[in-house]
């Protein structure tokens, strides 16, 4: 089997997204890895709620409010942020087709987070008590369940280190080569993609100015590790990013 690319030829213009397909769907992810029957997919299937479509800046869930759907983003992308109570803004994730979105809600059974739709995006929508129900019928669910959950505690360990040990370079460096990781699992391009989130924004979720983000975008692309047009990004020299990230690309 080849390696990755570790360049890229960037084209002026980049196709949208075509919506993720089921199988790469984040809730389908709970029983497709554990080998389950058809029928017990169709039962899985007899709770989602598809299609449903947010425009730009709508709200899915806020702080405080009733745990009632898990969230799997079909296409778009969504922020989840907490606010304090003089106002400040904190970004917590980010998020693209294929990801699942409320599961941090489980224990509370209340959204701990606002989540924000930053471009036009459709959902999957799972009523969580039917998916109670049905985990009863298959308790194998509740174990990949656990699985995607430890996934995301991973990430949140790493963001950690991230914010904590490392140079805003270091930072910005390992945001890009996460997204590719991200975008390059679900079969979209690993190497050219849509910033659908702000400079600002970046900022905010990695700890450092918008000046210090444009800055640095600006510095990569002199040093030909990526070109950056407005909010599209191609990445240009992938294995140089990862090295400065100290990040190690499967080989």
């Amino acid at each position: 089997m080849s390696g990755p690319k570790v360049s890229a030829v960037c084209t002026s213009t980049q196709p949208a997204c075509e919506p993720i397909t089921c199988n790469n769907c984040g809730i389908y992810q709970l029983c497709l890895p554990l080998g389950l029957n058809q029928a017990d997919l169709s039962l899985l299937d007899s709770i989602v709620k598809r299609k449903e479509v947010y425009k730009r800046g709508q709200v899915l869930f806020r702080p405080g409010e009733r745990f009632d759907f898990l969230y799997a983003i079909r296409s778009g992308s969504v922020k989840t942020y907490v606010s304090t109570d003089d106002g400040r803004v904190q970004i917590t994730g980010f998020h693209i087709a294929g990801e699942l979105l409320g599961l941090s809600a489980l224990a509370s059974r209340q959204y701990s987070s606002e989540a924000k739709a930053l471009e036009t995006i459709s959902v999957c929508k799972v009523e969580i008590s039917r998916l109670d129900e049905i985990a009863q019928q298959i308790p194998s669910i509740h174990y990949q369940m656990l699985r995607i959950m430890s996934g995301q505690i991973r990430h949140d360990e790493e963001l950690m280190l991230l914010l904590g040990k490392r140079s805003a370079e270091e930072r910005l460096a390992e945001y890009l080569v996460g997204l590719s990781r991200r975008f390059a699992s679900r079969n979209y391009s690993g190497t050219e993609f849509r910033l659908s989130m702000s400079r600002l924004d970046i900022g905010n979720y990695l700890g450092i100015a918008e000046e210090t983000v444009c800055r640095i975008l600006g510095r990569f692309q002199e040093d030909g590790l990526i070109t950056a047009d407005r909010r599209q990004v191609c990445l240009k020299d992938l294995k140089r990013l990862g090295a400065l990230a100290h990040v190690a690309l499967a080989a």
